[in-house]
């Protein structure tokens, strides 16, 4: 019997072999398809372990696609044929995603909604925020508080569009989705709409979707004890559901409470009934999710989505990725209001791009409308907070197989931050941005 020590990963690189990623990635496919029992899971992952002893030749070192291989095989004759269904369709999905990569330069992403990119595009161009180096010129020239304004202006605009389209409807509207990855400004975002709306006596009322998570010990959770709070499947969505339909047929609902101190849900906690003036909203990650509100009718239904959709050329000629903005927007809100390690939101935020890129991104393709919350100068408030995080964490982890995802983001973000004028005053920045959000001072109640 051979002792599997170390694995080899897809682009070669020699990690050691960590059982509870088995139990992790088996109990992770129970969840999706409403599975909850962590002890069979650990059982199976053994089952694994044991087959991979007995069948892997002397000094052969297994990669991962082999180990999955037998993932599948222990599954299925062991009776789980729908785990092994969801692990089956995760390994093609993340297969895709890999060609999708590959082959970004000969076909276009479905994911990207290019009449709203082709929109922001022109109006940095019209601005002379295209580039990194045209916005350190016009800062070098005094400009900032231009920019500030030219681009608040901007989102303003949106904000305004999003409300006037639910107002339209708001005879058969029943909800509003709010929807967008991780620090895309959904609650700044929520907040304007909801007071223009209130302009024409429409009350917003939130259902809190966060209470419906299920207990934290059902969670999975990494050979890091991080656990992955970012798929819908963390959350009841058979209830939220059925929720949302007795409220639309105007009956009161006891909604749950989720303590996220001792990650313990109380069902039946809060009574919500909704009134003829008022409409329900959704403000989450997850709003787009098809399960998430598959009870409601579409009609009923006016689904928002959001991202910084930035339109700049870094120095070298390529697009600064949103995902890197967001990132540096969550470090700091984390930090500031949740009192969250900084390095601990580097190493979680591969769980949060994975969960985006299967459930959030893919469904903008839905929405009624879509805002864009980038703001041109967010980067240089972010250089003078941000750099030196970046750079330590580029040396920490540039030779650590089990953080390149941590090393690869922080390494790109501080060459990026780099590049960018610092501007350490945001005494400019009116106080209620959306980037009040993540570095503070706003004037909104969030």
């Amino acid at each position: 019997m051979s002792e599997i020590q170390y694995v080899i990963k897809r682009n070669g690189t020699l990690v050691p072999f960590v059982p509870d990623r088995i139990t992790n990635v088996i109990y992770r496919a129970a969840v999706a398809v409403g599975g909850r029992d962590k002890s069979t899971a650990e059982e199976l992952a053994q089952k694994v372990i044991q087959y991979l002893q007995e069948h892997t030749p002397e000094g052969h070192i297994p990669n991962v696609e082999e180990i999955q291989d037998v993932v599948e095989k222990i599954l299925i004759e062991n009776g789980h044929s729908k785990v092994a269904k969801a692990y089956i369709l995760y390994r093609d999905e993340r297969a895709r995603l890999r060609e999708q990569r590959e082959a970004i330069s000969i076909r276009p992403s479905t994911n990207i909604p290019w009449a709203k990119i082709w929109q922001v595009l022109d109006w940095a161009v019209t601005h002379n925020l295209n580039t990194v180096e045209v916005l350190n010129q016009r800062i070098a020239n005094g400009e900032l508080a231009d920019i500030i304004s030219e681009s608040e202006m901007f989102y303003e605009m949106d904000i305004k569009n999003a409300s006037e389209m639910i107002i339209e409807r708001q005879k058969d509207l029943r909800v509003v989705l709010i929807s967008g990855p991780s620090s895309s400004g959904k609650t700044t975002t929520t907040i304007k709409i909801g007071q223009r709306l209130s302009h024409k006596k429409i009350n917003l009322v939130t259902l809190n979707v966060d209470n419906y998570f299920y207990d934290l010990e059902l969670h999975p959770r990494d050979e890091f004890g991080d656990y992955d709070f970012e798929t819908p499947q963390a959350l009841n969505l058979e209830m939220v559901n059925d929720h949302l339909k007795r409220l639309i047929a105007g009956q009161e609902v006891l909604t749950p409470f989720y303590d996220f101190k001792n990650g313990h849900r109380t069902d039946n906690h809060t009574p919500i009934k909704i009134k003829n003036n008022e409409i329900i909203l959704i403000d989450s990650l997850h709003g787009l999710y098809p399960a998430m509100t598959e009870g409601i009718p579409d009609e009923q239904k006016f689904r928002l989505y959001l991202e910084p959709l930035l339109q700049m050329k870094d120095p070298k000629g390529n697009y600064i990725r949103w995902t890197d903005i967001r990132l540096m927007r969550r470090i700091l809100r984390d930090a500031a209001y949740r009192a969250y390690d900084p390095e601990k939101t580097l190493t979680h935020w591969h769980y949060v791009r994975a969960s985006e890129m299967r459930t959030i991104i893919p469904n903008n393709v839905t929405a009624n409308y879509i805002i864009n919350s980038a703001m041109p100068y967010e980067l240089s408030i972010y250089r003078p907070k941000l750099i030196d995080y970046f750079g330590q964490w580029a040396q920490k982890y540039k030779d650590d197989p089990l953080h390149q995802d941590a090393y690869e983001r922080s390494a790109r973000a501080y060459e990026l931050l780099q590049s960018i004028a610092a501007v350490n005053d945001d005494s400019m920045i009116p106080p209620d941005s959306v980037i009040r959000e993540f570095i503070g001072g706003s004037t909104l109640k969030y």
